[in-house]
């Protein structure tokens, strides 16, 4: 239930009026209709908002930036633009549908490096091809000892980035930054050697399930569907 009755990003309050809005009017006209509207009006606020959520803190854990599914896991090169390395990295892609929260959360407590906003299209975010294709905006996070590049994508339906961050500022993990509406995809890049552990298919909780750990040893884990 705090999911449900949590406060409403303000981007969305605009949208919510104009839904509801629209919904009365609808109604005066068309009872069924109005219904759809208020129906759709509260998907709205249920969309925009912002729940609470408990960030695990220890040094070295990277923590997920987004709710949605892990929908990809591969190893890349990052863009040169980036500055962190032309090695390949562990990418690990979350795919957020339109039930989702659609906040983005610093994946690690540190200092905004670099914002790099990415002009492209706006095909299927579950696609590989999204990372290079897609209209997206990137932030690499410095905490002194690694940078991690976590980069929001736009997708079929989704039309506006927004990352309410600055270079130069200092972000505890889990802190809000960002917000991608309506549907969309973000993209964390693991440090080299880094393995992730969440598996495809996995269910993440933005600002509260641990998708690395720095400190870890650990091989990468291996998904088995029940």
């Amino acid at each position: 239930m705090m999911s449900v009755f949590a406060p409403i990003h303000k981007d969305g309050m605009k949208f919510v009026l104009i839904f509801a809005a629209i919904s009365i009017l609808l109604y005066s006209f068309s009872h069924p209709l109005g219904v759809i509207g208020f129906i759709l009006t509260a998907w709205c606020i249920y969309f925009f908002r912002i729940p609470k959520r408990v960030t695990p803190i220890r040094d070295g854990l990277i923590v997920s930036p987004a709710d949605g599914i892990v929908s990809l896991i591969a190893d890349v090169v990052p863009p040169k633009e980036y500055d962190i390395g032309t090695d390949p990295l562990t990418r690990v892609s979350i795919f957020l549908n339109v039930f989702d929260v659609h906040i983005q959360r610093t994946p690690i407590a540190g200092t905004v490096e670099k914002i790099i906003y990415h002009p492209g299209k706006f095909l299927n975010a579950s696609l590989d091809k999204a990372s290079e294709d897609n209209e997206r905006q990137t932030i690499v996070i410095n905490n002194g000892k690694f940078k991690i590049a976590c980069t929001q994508i736009a997708g079929l339906v989704a039309r506006r980035i927004l990352c309410q961050t600055s270079e130069g500022k200092v972000m505890n993990v889990g802190e809000l930054y960002g917000l991608i509406r309506f549907g969309s995809r973000v993209d964390v890049y693991l440090p080299k050697g880094v393995a992730p552990l969440v598996i495809i298919g996995q269910r993440m909780i933005g600002g509260e399930t641990i998708l690395a750990d720095l400190m870890s040893t650990e091989a990468r884990r291996q998904g088995s569907p029940n």
